[in-house]
């Protein structure tokens, strides 16, 4: 099949005078200015002035975050629900969106689409935004004709991974805050304060308590040192960082050890299972085959002892196994959710038990940030007495002892 082949359109602003006789200024998108005049005067405004728009730096494009995908599919899923055209839906998105790298992206999504290139295949050209899970939804949609009520799913399942990816987010950022915080007030405090009390100490010729000395030799490195310091910081970050990226043993090692944390890894185990029942409920509901929908979840789990462990349980399935015994053999697993897939494998409702099973985990998850963030609260404020306190202690020590001779 030819392609079909679209003109490019490029986004004009204008000024001109409107039907009303006002002055009126704004933006369309057309082929030339020649073609931006006539659309205008098709709309019964006379234009004054035309001239394209120009285009950002390639490091100033906005980027498409996955919240952007997230409305997409849920614009596209009410579009098609209403019975609008598939093409028209994602061309009406390209024509409202505010953001011009989304624009663009639905443009070319439209264009292939309009050639005859099914949407999947179209999507799959685009991994960076839709991943193999996304894809094979609208597969599977296309195939079974009910592509409105895949993307329906889709767009829940997208929702509920971003409130979900927020609620981590949010339960990472208190204990981070607090040691940047209390980094910077002591480092603050080490080079530029403690150094005046140094001065006066030096003057006064008595012996200094063990503990101030060991605060003002303290000080005394993070002046001489401090861009070490903080190079030593950056360094270590991105190293941490790219191995996590790059080598698989080390990002094995630390999704384990992250686990472990306490409170963190609780939050993040429940988010992990969440996640894995969400996942698993829409691929299954749609109609994906219970081996592929576990491969999925797989790639959906966030974390490597997760992922691990869906694989073993695909594994299993594959050879024969009940599902709800290849995740008990796993460990992985809480009881509770063996317990309600062996009841939904029974039953013959395993989409809908999984989907109960993430509504119930993405609440405790919920509920679990809300704990952490009342606790974290005065913790912070603990945390930095204690710094700030030491130090003082440490700087007033020796005025104490002197009152006290004197």
């Amino acid at each position: 099949m030819a392609e079909v082949k679209v003109k490019q359109l490029d986004t004009f602003l204008w000024k001109g005078i409107n039907k009303r006789g006002k002055a009126s200024n704004g933006e369309i998108r057309a082929g030339s200015v020649a073609e931006a005049k006539a659309l205008l005067r098709q709309q019964g405004i006379t234009p004054s002035s035309v001239k394209k728009k120009s285009k950002p730096l390639a490091f100033t494009q906005p980027s498409i975050k996955s919240s952007d995908i997230c409305v997409v599919t849920r614009q596209i899923a009410t579009m098609l629900g209403a019975g609008v055209p598939l093409v028209q839906s994602i061309d009406l998105i390209a024509n409202g969106a505010s953001n011009e790298t989304l624009r663009q992206l639905m443009t070319k999504i439209s264009v292939k689409v309009q050639g005859g290139t099914p949407l999947s295949e179209v999507l799959r050209e685009h991994k960076d935004y839709f991943d193999e899970l996304y894809c094979d939804l609208v597969k599977s949609g296309e195939q079974s004709g009910a592509l409105d009520r895949i993307f329906d799913r889709i767009a829940v399942y997208k929702e509920k991974a971003e409130a979900l990816k927020s609620k981590i987010k949010k339960a990472m950022f208190y204990p981070i805050a607090v040691i940047v915080v209390a980094g910077i007030v002591t480092s603050i405090l080490l080079i530029f304060v403690v150094p005046q009390f140094a001065e006066i100490f030096g003057n006064m010729g008595a012996e200094l308590p063990a503990f101030t000395l060991f605060v003002l030799g303290i000080s005394d490195f993070m002046q001489d040192y401090w861009l070490f310091v903080v190079a030593l910081v950056v360094v270590t970050l991105v190293l941490v960082s790219k191995s996590y990226k790059t080598s698989h043993s080390f990002k094995v090692s630390a999704d384990h050890a992250i686990l472990k944390l306490p409170v963190i890894g609780m939050i993040l185990n429940k988010a992990s299972v969440a996640r894995y029942a969400r996942t698993l409920s829409t691929t299954f509901a749609a109609g994906v085959p219970l081996i592929e929908a576990l491969e999925s979840a797989a790639g959906a789990a966030g974390n490597e002892k997760y992922r691990a462990a869906i694989l073993s349980v695909r594994e299993e399935v594959a050879a024969g196994n009940q599902m709800h015994l290849a995740m008990k053999n796993t460990a992985a697993f809480p009881e509770m959710v063996n317990q309600m897939v062996a009841i939904g494998e029974e039953s013959g409702a395993l989409d809908s038990m999984l989907a109960k099973v993430a509504t119930i985990y993405e609440q405790e998850v919920d509920d679990a940030v809300d704990g952490l963030t009342a606790l974290l609260e005065p913790l912070i404020m603990a945390v930095l007495g204690v710094l700030i306190g030491g130090l003082i202690i440490a700087m007033y020590l020796p005025i104490f002892q002197l009152g006290s001779i004197v």
